[in-house]
Formats: structure tokens, C-alpha cells, sequence
């Protein structure tokens, strides 16, 4: 870990100073005390009416919702102007909002146009404010799920098509593993994690089982622009296949022999500031830019520095590396034309499952230098969703029968019941086993599927009520990444029950996602290519090339008291958003916030589904 003396600091196991800071706090979306606002107030003009939407747009029949604004009362019309024409094409009234604000601004108002469903492009006005252009219909969309991929392509280790440069070819050396520490094994390819280089099995097996995901959710919406390098040309296979044979050909590696699995690749000696990846100064023993260790998972604490791991077993990597081999299975076998890769995957997907089996438990990423690491406690869920697909491939009955036990382990066991969570607690945020469970048994226990599925998303709803936005996550870090599975949830729950009830509700996420925030911006690098959008993010590429690459949902929002607390933080330039901060919940697009505003490639991957399904 580099120390608090340091300018910067590259990913998330670098910079949680103190767990127990992340793991005190309530992290609630109510409103904080109003005592706390004082001396934050920025001198403005108090008449000025703030409006926020979604940056790109709606689809036709979406609820259509922004949100206004002030630190007056306002009592105004506004109105929907078509960009092309210039004429008003709707009015309505700013209504004040149900729930107390949020900071500085003591009135919040509604501006709501649903009824208004003719494509085109458009922008509200209300007095002297007004947004910037958005679309309605389809076209809104288009193709922005094509560039969460583009990212992923400018995540990837080995060869890098983004920077068209090679490196970390001499991944690993081994520990804990069968063999003598230091081993050579090849565990070279994946992706990088975020800003920093390292690689974990923890998210890139989520990563490569939620773009399968994606594409079995509605493969109808990508297309064929790269080839398997991710360089320019078609392959004949959808480029969401591409990136997730990507990670399918790195979780092989990671998966040397019939009892064997590598978890993490590298670990917080990584961290010696900015750097291109073929040009890695960190040192594991082997000089700069060498080999680096790689930890072989054994259901037991670990860590070659001070510092060890919780591990109870190894059952939440197991469980998504069989769900992601076996819907490999399917797809390969199926529609990638490749049989022999869809029969070897169903093998390691069986293995890896069958060690899961026997030791249930979860396994933690390791640190070196600091006691900081992803926190992960569940399990039970991750071995549902293997046990489901791999039922779907084999047909086997003992693996539904331990799809379904594992199903009540899990339960609705979620961070959305909760305050407070450890950094990845209840990783990977949503149990889709309970989504592939579904279709597989009996009406009754559909309902009690759904019924998990319900208890959760009602307790974000309770959340939501709080805010003026309605947003439903409680802000610890990564809180995108919570939105982001809150949304999946929900059009999981859509497409197994044909229920819509929460609909509404998760459009509010997306829509937060998008621009209806305090700061006015969408999450997304490069999303709009022509408006508010996180541009100074957290990554070596940024901080050395200036080249911005679109795709990436950065960490998000944090409560103030968490962000107040982290050591090494320092904001490179003014705050352009000090007028929207407050004393509960912060955002800084500033390369020196490394808390909310470092892109993560498993978050954008989470989101890949839910932003193909509204495009084209």
C-alpha cells in the first residue's frame, strides 16, 4: 500500500483507510442532520432553479421524471422545448417532492412528462434553467452498451487493444498452491481490475458470467465490430462473446488442475503510482515489471505480508466459475460453433464446482502491506447459480437438488436489507441463481424465489422514499455498482414474473445513473459523448495519455463521513460540483478522488445487461 505521503493511490485495496470506518458508519439515504450544513452553503443566486434528467434519454413508454431543484420556493411552470424546432411541445408544473431534500438546497420539485412519447430530441426548461438535449425513444440508448465493452476491451492484461500494447506475460509465481512457492504458473490474460493492475478470480469470474448473462438477456442488441483481439473487424461473433471468451480463456488458466484454483493474481505492491501496464514497476521479488504472485485458493487465511485474509472456503469463486463455464457450455456448443472449447468448459465448470461443494465457505482477496482486501462473506448464493446452470447443461438431478438447497441457504440474504456493509460484503451485489433457479421448479417455489427477489428491492423502495432522487442504495463505496444490481434485480424479477410493479422505481436508478443527481452528470466515462460526464477519472491511462476511453462506470457517490476520513486524498483542481456537495453524500470528477471516481471493470460489466436491454 502506498503511504498517505504519496500524491496518489490506484484502486479501492489501497485506499479503504480503516475497515472499520467503512463498516461504523450508517450508511442510510435519509436526510442528515440539518446542523451539519453549516459553513457548506456556497454564496449563489438563491433565485436559481437547478433542473436534472437523464442525460441520454427515455424510451418511449418509460415514466419520465426530473427532478428541480432551489434554494427558494418555487411555484413555476415547465416546460418540454423540441430541440429541432424550438417549439414547446408540452407544460407542466413543478410539483414539490414527497421527501425532504437532500444539503444545501432546501426545495426539491418534480417535473414530470411522462405523457409526452414522440421520438425525437428535446430539453426542459423552467424559468432561466434549462437541461441539456436528451432523446426519447429507442435511439436514446443505441449503441452505449457497445462501449461498456470498449472499456472492458481497455481493461484487458496481455494484449491490451485499446493501448495496442502487451504485458504481464510472466504471470505467476505461485503460493499456496500444490507445488513449491514460486512456481511458475501461467495465469497471464483477464482483466485489470480498475485503475490499479491486479486481477482477481473474485470479480472476473462475475465479470465473464454477467456478459453471458447479458447475451442470453438480449443478445438481440450487439453486434460484430472486433475480432477476438478486440481490434477493428468482425469475427462472426458478437463482441459481448468476444470479451466474455476473453475471461472464459483467463478462468481456464486459473484452473491449472482437476483440484487446483488460482483466486488473485498480484496484490497491493502494486500500488507505486502511475503507470502503463507493460511498463510495471512493482517488484514481488523478481525485480520490476517481472513475474507476480499468484494465490492459489484454499479455504484458509492467507497473506505473505502481516496482514491475513478471512477465508471459511472457497464456495463463492466456485459457484461463479461453474455458472460461468456452464453457460458457456450452452453458448459454445450452440452458436460459438465450438464444440471442443463447450465440452472443456463444462469440465472445469464440474470440477471447480465439486471443490466448492467441498469446502463451503467463502475466500477473500489477500493483501500484502495492508489489511485492506475485498471483504466478500456469502457463498451460498454464487454455488445456486453454478448448481442451475450446471443443471441446465447436464441435466443431472443432483445439481438441481443443490440449486434448491442452496437457494434457502441464500434466501434473501442481500446488502439491501442493510445499512452498513463491509467493501464487497455481499458481493456480486445480486443473486442471479435465483433468476437461472426460476424457470426450473415448481410454481411454489417460484413464488419463494420471487418472494427473495421482492424483499429486497421493497427495502431499497423504503430507501428510495427518503430522497428526493428515490434513489434506493446506501452510499458505502462503489455505491454505482449497488444501482447497478438494484436495476438487474428488477429486470430479473421482470422477466421471470411479467410483474412491473417496481418498474418505475428502477427507472429512478437508472436515471440517477444517467444525470437526475445533484451534480448533473452521468456515471459513465464517455456517456454522453457530448455532455456531463466523468472525464478526470482515477487510471493511469487518463493521468499519462489524456485519452478518454468511454464505458466505464466509475464508484460513485460515498457519504461524506467516509470520504472525510480516507487518507491521500487531494483534489487536483477547484470542485466544479461544490455548489451540489453537502454534508451527507459527496462526488468529485477530480483524478485525485480515488474514492468516487475510479472506473471498476466488474461494475461496468454488471451494467452491460441493463444498458443493452434499453438500446438498440
Amino acid at each position: 500500500m502506498t503511504t498517505p505521503t504519496v500524491h496518489r493511490i490506484d484502486a479501492w485495496c489501497s485506499i479503504i483507510v480503516g475497515l472499520a470506518v467503512l463498516t461504523s458508519v450508517a450508511c442510510r439515504s435519509g436526510v442528515p442532520d440539518r446542523s451539519a450544513h453549516q459553513g457548506l452553503v456556497s454564496h449563489v443566486d438563491s433565485s436559481t432553479v437547478h433542473l436534472r434528467v437523464n442525460l441520454l434519454g427515455y424510451l418511449e413508454d418509460d415514466s419520465k421524471v426530473a427532478v428541480a431543484f432551489s434554494h427558494r420556493t418555487v411555484e413555476a411552470e415547465f416546460q418540454l422545448v423540441d430541440g429541432a424546432t424550438g417549439g414547446v411541445v408540452f407544460t407542466g408544473t413543478l410539483q414539490p417532492s414527497r421527501a425532504e431534500g437532500w444539503g444545501t438546497f432546501a426545495h426539491y420539485y418534480e417535473a414530470d412528462f411522462s405523457a409526452v412519447d414522440v421520438p425525437g430530441r428535446y430539453y426542459l426548461r423552467a424559468g432561466d434553467d434549462r437541461t441539456p438535449a436528451f432523446a426519447i425513444g429507442r435511439a436514446a440508448y443505441g449503441k452505449a452498451h457497445e462501449d461498456l465493452l470498449g472499456f472492458m476491451r481497455q481493461q484487458r492484461c496481455g494484449y491490451n487493444p485499446f493501448l495496442d500494447r502487451v504485458c504481464h506475460q510472466r504471470d505467476g509465481r505461485s503460493f499456496y498452491g500444490p507445488m513449491p512457492d514460486s512456481t511458475f504458473v501461467d495465469v497471464s490474460g483477464g482483466w485489470h481490475d480498475a485503475g490499479d493492475q491486479l486481477k482477481y478470480l473474485i470479480t472476473g469470474s462475475n465479470a465473464t458470467a454477467r456478459m453471458l448473462l447479458a447475451y442470453e438477456f438480449a443478445g438481440d442488441r450487439f453486434g460484430d465490430a472486433t475480432n477476438e483481439l478486440g481490434q477493428p473487424g468482425p469475427n462472426g461473433l458478437p463482441d459481448v462473446l468476444d470479451e466474455a471468451k476473453w475471461g472464459l480463456d483467463w478462468l481456464h488458466k486459473m484452473h491449472p488442475g482437476p483440484d487446483q484454483l488460482v483466486h488473485q493474481v498480484a496484490d497491493d505492491r502494486d500500488h507505486r503510482g502511475w503507470k502503463m501496464p507493460d511498463e510495471d514497476n512493482s517488484d514481488y521479488g523478481w525485480g520490476p515489471n517481472s513475474y507476480r504472485a499468484a494465490y492459489f485458493a484454499t479455504g484458509s487465511p492467507q497473506g505473505l505480508g502481516e496482514f491475513q485474509s478471512e477465508a471459511t472456503g472457497i464456495a463463492n469463486l466456485a459457484g461463479r466459475f461453474a455458472a460461468a463455464m456452464a453457460m458457456a457450455y450452452r453458448v459454445w456448443a450452440a452458436e460459438g460453433g465450438d464444440s471442443a472449447f463447450a465440452l472443456e468448459s463444462l469440465r472445469a465448470g464440474r470440477e471447480v464446482y465439486a471443490m466448492g461443494r467441498r469446502k463451503e465457505g467463502y475466500q477473500q482477496g489477500n493483501s500484502y502491506g495492508a489489511p485492506y482486501r475485498y471483504s466478500e462473506r456469502t457463498w451460498a448464493d454464487d454455488m445456486e447459480w453454478g448448481a442451475a446452470e450446471l443443471f441446465k447443461a447436464t441435466g443431472e438431478s443432483a445439481y438441481l437438488q443443490d440449486a434448491i438447497r442452496y437457494a434457502r441457504m441464500a434466501g434473501a440474504t442481500s446488502w439491501m436489507q442493510r445499512d452498513t456493509a463491509e467493501h464487497y460484503e455481499y458481493y456480486p451485489f445480486v443473486n442471479v441463481g435465483h433468476f437461472a433457479l426460476y424457470p426450473l421448479v415448481d410454481a411454489a417455489f417460484q413464488d419463494t424465489l420471487a418472494g427473495y427477489y421482492r424483499d429486497g428491492i421493497e427495502r431499497t423502495m423504503e430507501r428510495g422514499r427518503t430522497n428526493p432522487y428515490g434513489i434506493g442504495v446506501p452510499f458505502i463505496w462503489c455505491s454505482n455498482n449497488l444501482t447497478t444490481a438494484l436495476i438487474t434485480q428488477i429486470l430479473l424479477y421482470e422477466r421471470m414474473t411479467g410483474d412491473r410493479r417496481y418498474h418505475d422505481f428502477m427507472l429512478r436508478q437508472r436515471d440517477w445513473l444517467l444525470g437526475v443527481n445533484p451534480w448533473g452528470t452521468s456515471m459513465f466515462t464517455g456517456i454522453p459523448r457530448d455532455g456531463e460526464r466523468p472525464v478526470d477519472v482515477h487510471t493511469s491511462v487518463w493521468a499519462l495519455t489524456q485519452r478518454e476511453v468511454a464505458g466505464g462506470l466509475v464508484d460513485g457517490p460515498v457519504l461524506r463521513s467516509i470520504y472525510s476520513s480516507l487518507l491521500g486524498i487531494t483534489l487536483h483542481d477547484p470542485d466544479e460540483f461544490a455548489e451540489f456537495q453537502n454534508a451527507y453524500v459527496v462526488y468529485h470528477d477530480d483524478i485525485g478522488d480515488y474514492s468516487t471516481n475510479e472506473p471498476t471493470m466488474d461494475g461496468t460489466a454488471g451494467a452491460i445487461l441493463w444498458m443493452a436491454w434499453f438500446g438498440n
